[in-house]
């Protein structure tokens, strides 16, 4: 993973947003297996847990069974055929995730070589919000970034001014059928 090139900026979005929303005395579990991004997070103070690599369209029982705080999720909804699912089961209040947006002039991102590399989804934001209000969360605060490349030529230039990331803070909002099934017991 980023052999050739680091993600800076979208590490240095990403971290501003996440201090915006979440101190680093709140617990966090991070979907996904350890990354250089969970690692800047630690570097940075926060309690993070990851995600041990298994098939989170399958096995949610990681973000079934954390004592976290706070679920986040940095480029991981994209490679999952049903994010809705997680999304549903996740047991903390508080959400923050990333994406990288649909763009119109590049096709769906797809690794030749290794199959958990690839992206299923390619969202547009009013998408994404709509997978996360249907999912049970309330977006409380986004932000978009460019991703500029250091090339010439039509492309380049188009990323340098369409966004390419979409970050969200959300709230789990009130679940009915959670609370009708309480009340029942």
């Amino acid at each position: 993973m980023y052999e050739r090139t680091f993600p800076n900026k979208r590490f240095k979005h990403t971290l501003a947003f996440l201090q915006k929303h979440i101190s680093t005395d709140q617990s966090i579990i991070d979907l996904g297996v350890e990354n250089p991004f969970s690692k800047i997070m630690k570097e940075n103070g926060y309690q993070v847990e990851n995600t041990k690599g298994e098939d989170l369209d399958l096995d949610f029982s990681s973000a079934v069974s954390t004592t976290a705080e706070v679920t986040t999720a940095f480029e991981i909804f994209e490679h999952l055929l049903a994010p809705f699912n997680i999304l549903r089961q996740i047991k903390t209040e508080k959400l923050v995730a990333s994406i990288p947006l649909r763009l119109w002039f590049s096709p769906a991102y797809r690794s030749k070589t290794d199959p958990w590399d690839r992206h299923y989804h390619e969202f547009e934001d009013w998408q994404f919000d709509w997978l996360l209000e249907k999912a049970g969360w309330e977006i409380k605060d986004s932000a978009k970034w460019t991703n500029p490349v250091k090339k010439i030529g039509i492309r380049p230039l188009l990323r340098s001014i369409t966004p390419r990331y979409y970050i969200v803070y959300a709230e789990r909002k009130n679940r009915p059928e959670l609370n009708s099934a309480k009340t029942k017991k």
